[in-house]
């Protein structure tokens, strides 16, 4: 669906002027195999949540509710979880991977406080672009209850974060780790889910936000791996890989389904200015026009319209359903 780790690219969560880049099929970044592709690389997913991708990953949020749906499976699902979390804890410590701006981290550490008012707490984020985690900190400072928090900041990716931990030798555990939309970027995908599941205190919960397999996002990037896996994005997974990967690391979890769908109507309007960014975003292209043969372009319209959405009132609705996986300790 979208793309970000947390996806850094798209994954999930930004903050109010920002997106937390997390989310679907957008943006992993291809590392070749010699040294100075390998830095031009890592330069490149780096930057992928800076400047307009910011902005693309904006737009697409305040047109698709994404992060709306998402807090209403935070708000009726991790109440109970954090009861089971912090019961008889005497603290609480928090990670954020791909965090982006921080919206998502911002609300779920207040519903903690809220939870626990008594109990003090912790929460480390780890994020690719210094933009957001700027972002981030300055909503931090605009909300009396976070101050009360200490953070700890990792302005780097999940994987070097893994490096740099694995190097340190002191391991934090944490009681709740949250990656929300943001899986798709990785290169290890049962290494990193080993890992962090590995960090989990007792009575620990990993929570994963990914789409949904079977979604309009699966849907489309699957069908068109060949013309769309090709940039940032080299393999995109939903729940389903997320759930098999799981199985087979032998690893206990819980599936919710977070119910979401937006109009793509002025994606099939050729003079529609909205329906052309829709779609860049939707392929993770500056100009989708420009991108695909004409026989492709048609070929992904049809499926957008007749495959990944359905048709209501006169519009067509882009199923874009996630899973929340929550993995035990």
């Amino acid at each position: 669906m979208k793309t970000f780790d947390f996806i850094d690219m798209i994954q999930l969560v930004g903050g109010e002027n920002s997106a937390a880049l997390k989310w679907g099929p957008i943006h992993s970044v291809l590392l070749s195999c010699t040294l100075k592709e390998s830095v031009m690389a890592a330069e490149a997913k780096q930057t992928c949540y800076e400047g307009s991708c910011v902005q693309s990953f904006q737009f697409y949020l305040e047109h698709s509710g994404e992060h709306e749906a998402i807090m209403q499976c935070v708000h009726n699902v991790l109440p109970g979880e954090f009861q089971r979390i912090g019961a008889g804890k005497s603290s609480l410590d928090v990670l954020g991977v791909g965090s982006g701006g921080g919206e998502m981290d911002s609300q779920m550490l207040t519903l903690l406080q809220s939870t626990f008012p008594a109990v003090p707490i912790s929460a480390d984020i780890v994020e690719g672009s210094s933009k957001l985690t700027d972002n981030f900190k300055a909503s931090v400072a605009k909300i009396a209850n976070l101050q009360k928090i200490p953070f700890g900041w990792h302005i780097m990716h999940s994987e070097d974060y893994e490096k740099h931990v694995e190097a340190k030798g002191d391991v934090k555990k944490f009681d709740f780790i949250h990656m929300i939309q943001m899986i798709y970027y990785v290169d290890n995908l049962a290494g990193t889910i080993k890992f962090f599941q590995s960090l989990l205190k007792n009575n620990g919960r990993l929570m994963i936000i990914v789409e949904a397999a079977n979604s309009g996002w699966d849907t489309l990037w699957k069908t068109y791996k060949k013309d769309l896996c090709v940039d940032t994005i080299t393999e995109y997974r939903s729940s389903g890989e997320i759930i098999a990967c799981l199985k087979s690391l032998g690893l206990k979890y819980d599936e919710h389904t977070i119910p979401n769908s937006f109009d793509i109507s002025e994606c099939f309007t050729p003079s529609s200015k909205l329906g052309q960014r829709l779609l860049n975003f939707m392929t993770a292209k500056d100009h989708f026009d420009q991108s695909f043969t004409p026989e492709i372009r048609a070929g992904m319209l049809d499926l957008l319209r007749n495959k990944c959405s359905t048709e209501k009132d006169g519009k067509v609705l882009f199923n874009s359903t996630l899973k929340c996986i929550l993995v035990h300790a």
